[in-house]
């Protein structure tokens, strides 16, 4: 009831001002929200509520439901800034499960170090510098996330320092609880490490390189985790855009031997607009996690999939989404214990800054 209480005071809070930016000596105030509406039928599920386990959003089966309902609150200070967002929806629920603070997607303060703002400082729980697919899904080429993207960090806490070099490069550094965390799960582990590359060579390119070190739970044992991402994103002409992404992870055994496994996925979206109203998207994507580091399974776990989505612009806050999404392994890994999946999801979102 708490955190109900906490939400509806900031969903009134963002409409009472009637205005998106409030200033007051020097404090500047800026709200923001975003609310994304879906309904999804997974054709192979007979029973459960979810489409699949290890999707964490727009997962419900055969039912309407909020993937998510977020309002943002900013607010700058000379060279002090700080940004506090809730959260409510089916993925909080599925994606929030183990953590006991659920509603806040980001709180952190963060700092700027040098007058040219090229050095920053930032401290609390951040979206994850990981990956190129965002929580605030109507910004994704794709109506739904990669498997690589729903099984690698949404958020993280903790410190992070950033160094703007130039138009063209980006530099970040993270001292972190861990793998996706808010609590750490035992005070006697150690914090976990993170990098980011940004290299921009265009304004219509970017490639970004991120990287995670830390102990982290594998077969009932914390043992060190190894992860990179990779990701190019380019923009071709008025019409054509593509990303290109690489994960690849390894995990030890246990804390005996010195052997590791590992999981990797590659994954490529490209993205036509058709007009000013009309965009498509499609998806090739594998992921191969045989010794269920990441996705726990009885079978170890190994799919290939596509995609193919249709979106209406209503405007530039709104967007209306269809999407078909097939997977398919050579062990059953899916609901029903088939081998292979069909699934429809439609999606209705609006943002407001």
């Amino acid at each position: 009831m708490g955190n109900n209480r906490i939400l509806l005071f900031v969903f009134i809070s963002c409409f009472c001002w009637g205005q998106d930016t409030l200033t007051n000596n020097k404090v500047n105030v800026d709200f923001s929200g975003y609310m994304d509406g879906y309904y999804a039928y997974d054709f192979n599920n007979s029973t459960q509520l979810t489409k699949q386990f290890f999707f964490y959003n727009h997962n419900r089966h055969n039912e309407f439901n909020i993937n998510i309902a977020l309002f943002r609150g900013v607010i700058t200070y000379e060279n002090i800034y700080a940004k506090l967002s809730f959260q409510a929806g089916t993925y909080v629920d599925d994606n929030y499960s183990n953590e006991r603070i659920k509603n806040i997607n980001e709180a952190f303060l963060g700092f700027y170090l040098d007058t040219a703002k090229k050095h920053t400082l930032e401290m609390g729980i951040f979206s994850s510098y990981i990956g190129f697919e965002s929580a605030i899904t109507g910004t994704n080429l794709t109506l739904t996330r990669s498997i690589l993207a729903e099984n690698s960090p949404y958020f993280m806490t903790g410190l992070k320092y950033n160094y703007n070099v130039s138009k063209q490069w980006l530099f970040s550094g993270l001292i972190t609880n861990g793998w996706q965390r808010i609590a750490k799960p035992n005070n006697s582990i150690p914090p976990s490490f993170g990098t980011q590359i940004v290299f921009k060579p265009s304004e219509n390119s970017l490639l970004n390189w991120s990287t995670f070190v830390g102990k982290e739970n594998y077969n009932g044992a914390f043992g060190m985790r190894y992860f990179s991402n990779f990701y190019w994103d380019a923009t071709w002409d008025s019409k054509w855009r593509t990303i290109l992404g690489f994960d690849f992870g390894l995990q030890k055994r246990n804390a005996l031997k010195e052997s590791y496994v590992n999981w990797w996925s590659p994954v490529l979206i490209t993205q036509y607009t058709i007009s000013s109203k009309w965009q498509t998207a499609a998806r090739l994507e594998y992921y191969q996690d045989k010794h269920n580091v990441i996705i726990a399974h009885t079978n170890p776990f190994s799919t290939y999939g596509y995609s193919i989505n249709f979106d209406y612009l209503f405007n530039t806050k709104a967007k209306f989404r269809v999407e078909a999404r097939y997977l398919a392994a050579k062990e059953p890994l899916f609901y029903d214990n088939t081998k292979d999946n069909f699934s429809i999801t439609t999606s209705l979102s609006f943002e407001f800054n």
